[in-house]
């Protein structure tokens, strides 16, 4: 397992500066001056020099993206203030400190996402087991054929739908919005429930299709043939020997669905107005803000590979016949 986990970290950190690199640099292949969201309406070139050297920008783009990387780790000193370690660097058009602000758009986003992966989980899981159980009924029929079709529905289309019919037109919700969770779990809870069914469609439907398939396949094994053979009852083995292998791929489907989710966290913020890092993100793309992009950016990244290495983890805890070496 140690080996496993050291080996997952080092490829995670390839990752990381392999995602860094190409963002900072695809940045700069855009013909633009970043200096000019700090210097504003009157910018004269002599603040435009002195805000080039208080940024950096002054240095060759090799040189920039070194000091982003170093400053990561030993913080650095800009001139509109200290920024300790870990410094993504300051804000163009914020004006303002980018790990902070990474931190405080956080947990909305975190909210979203997990609040979401919760409903699906359950909905997806619970249904598609439920279709595999009652297979060739009307219950598995109706299931697949309604997974079917939200598993065409999008979030952009999908969720303007849903705010004309419960908020706007008919007022049975109130406006989503973020509430912190420790400050009042009822108003969290009544600010995402529909950002998070919303999020949440296009998965359930693909891990209700998902969760039947592997269900089925798994009552065709030879294991669960010879548990049925010995007598044992038929919910028994349901539960006991096909449930619990049927979640190896699905595992390992939503360690891959991660960076999905985090995706269309980024559109449902948008689309319901909700101040987390998706949203965060699509303004720094529109202000050309490279220090905010690159910390989104790298903290996201950073987030979908350390989920994806805690499922690797997982799987020998799901099925014991799974050795991580």
């Amino acid at each position: 397992m140690l080996r496993f986990l050291v080996r997952r970290t080092l490829g995670a950190v390839v990752i990381l500066l392999f995602i860094s690199a190409f963002t900072f640099f695809l940045f700069f292949a855009i013909p633009h001056d970043p200096a000019l969201l700090s210097c504003g309406k009157n910018c004269t070139p002599e603040n435009l020099k002195i805000i080039h050297h208080n940024l950096g920008l002054d240095h060759p783009v090799p040189v920039q993206y070194y000091l982003f990387m170093v400053r990561i780790f030993t913080g650095h000193h800009f001139a509109a203030g200290n920024c300790p370690a870990p410094c993504f660097g300051y804000s163009f058009a914020h004006s303002e400190l980018v790990w902070p602000t990474l931190m405080d758009r956080l947990p909305t986003t975190l909210s979203l996402a997990a609040g979401a992966m919760v409903v699906f989980l359950l909905f997806g899981l619970g249904t598609g087991m439920l279709a595999a159980w009652k297979r060739g009924t009307l219950i598995d029929k109706t299931f697949s054929s309604v997974s079917l079709v939200l598993s065409s529905m999008q979030i952009y289309f999908i969720g303007p739908l849903v705010l004309a019919l419960v908020v706007y037109n008919n007022q049975i919700f109130d406006q989503p919005k973020y509430v912190p969770l420790t400050q009042n779990p009822a108003a969290w809870f009544n600010g995402l429930f529909i950002p998070w069914c919303v999020l949440s469609i296009l998965f359930t439907a693909n891990y209700t299709r998902m969760a039947r398939s592997t269900m089925l396949e798994q009552l065709q094994e030879e294991h669960v043939r010879t548990a049925r053979a010995k007598g044992m009852s038929s919910r028994y083995v349901f539960f006991r020997y096909a449930w619990r292998g049927s979640l190896i791929p699905i595992v390992t489907i939503l360690g891959i669905d991660l960076g999905s989710l985090l995706g269309g966290a980024m559109i449902t913020e948008y689309t319901f107005q909700l101040a987390g890092l998706g949203q965060l993100a699509l303004d720094s793309v529109t202000h050309t803000d490279l220090p905010m992009l690159m910390g989104v950016m790298l903290f996201s990244a950073f987030m979908i590979v350390l989920f994806n290495i805690v499922v690797d983890a997982v799987y020998a805890f799901i099925d014991p016949r799974i050795r991580l070496s």
